[in-house]
């Protein structure tokens, strides 16, 4: 059955109750959190050979060998399997064809919408196929409030806003960075940008964001010299894109806010999350300069250049140099 955004929470508590949970989508960090928690469910200790099977891709060939398997031990077993493809269709079919009460944990990392599997699993009654995409804006935020509140902390409006800005979108990064806020903090205390700056720091994903911003206000020496910082730091060129396509996303956000009429500090005002103060100066010059229909072009170019980048042999970050550079420039996108 295919488990709505709503009910994900509810499924995976209960998910003793499931004969397999499919877990797919963009976000790794955030499928194998879930995965783990599916697993506790039936197995309380995680390094527990007998009750507990783990398998990687190249090993699915014995996902029907280790689901019908019995526990040595007593007790419910579990198959936990990364990296699941469509091949393992017919091993499972053959296994939900039998009495088994072992719980199958299926990590199903970039499975499309045509997957043979995901489909299948989606109109299965015995198996809970759960989407799992980067969270953004509210829910991001909404993540990061709770993982604080557990040790009492909280952020001021311009500490969230900042580390919503620089935070990637895999759910592990995510806490990873959050939890360096949770050691930092004073239980009790209300964190601020210069808490959250001095914890998370400038890393690549804040000089992509630095560049991006930068070419869009025109300036392009300070774009150059932000993208060269976050190449060095270890960003890749599909990050660049990702990172150019969410920017853009938020201009055209604004950029359609004024064609409405309102005026261009009253749209950028409108944003959730609010964009960061210290970028305020950089937002509103861009948004002068970026007429909505360029800017739909510009993110119709960067979706190209982020398929671009993952071709074998791309020279991908040449190609995200010159995509910088027509970023500082509206009209390069006119003809696209």
């Amino acid at each position: 059955m295919k488990i709505t955004a709503q009910a994900v929470g509810r499924t995976l508590k209960d998910a003793g109750s499931w004969r397999v949970i499919l877990l797919h989508g963009d976000d790794g960090g955030l499928i194998r959190e879930r995965a783990r928690d599916a697993v506790r469910t039936v197995v309380d200790d995680l390094d527990d050979p007998f009750r507990l099977a783990r398998l990687e891709a190249e090993e699915q060939d014995r996902l029907e060998e280790e689901a019908l398997a019995l526990s040595l031990t007593g007790g419910r077993r579990a198959v936990w399997l990364r990296g699941v493809q469509d091949g393992a269709l017919d091993q499972l079919k053959t296994v939900l064809k039998q009495e088994s009460d072992t719980l199958i944990v299926l990590e199903g990392l970039g499975l499309g919408s045509r997957s043979r599997l995901r489909q299948f699993a989606e109109k299965h009654e015995h198996v809970a196929s759960i989407g799992c995409y980067p969270e953004e804006g509210r829910n991001l935020a909404r993540t990061v409030a709770d993982i604080l509140a557990e040790d009492d902390l909280r952020l001021d409006r311009d500490g969230m806003a900042w580390l919503l800005g620089h935070l990637g979108h895999d759910r592990t990064l995510v806490r990873s960075e959050v939890e360096k806020l949770r050691l930092y903090g004073e239980p009790g205390s209300i964190l601020t940008v210069d808490d959250v700056q001095a914890c998370v720091g400038d890393s690549g994903q804040a000089s992509l964001d630095d560049a991006v911003y930068a070419a869009l206000a025109g300036n392009r020496l300070a774009a150059d010299r932000a993208f060269e910082r976050a190449v060095g730091d270890g960003a890749s060129p599909v990050a660049f894109a990702r990172v150019t396509l969410s920017v853009l996303e938020r201009f055209q956000q604004a950029a359609l806010l004024v064609r409405q009429g309102r005026s261009r500090q009253e749209a950028m005002a409108a944003l959730k999350p609010p964009v960061f103060f210290r970028r305020k100066d950089e937002f509103l010059a861009g948004l002068k300069r970026w007429p909505f229909s360029s800017l739909s072009q510009a993110a119709q170019a960067t979706q190209a250049l982020e398929l671009a980048c993952k071709q074998s042999g791309a020279p991908d970050v040449l190609l995200c140099r010159r995509h910088l550079v027509r970023l500082c420039h509206p009209r390069a996108f006119e003809q696209d």
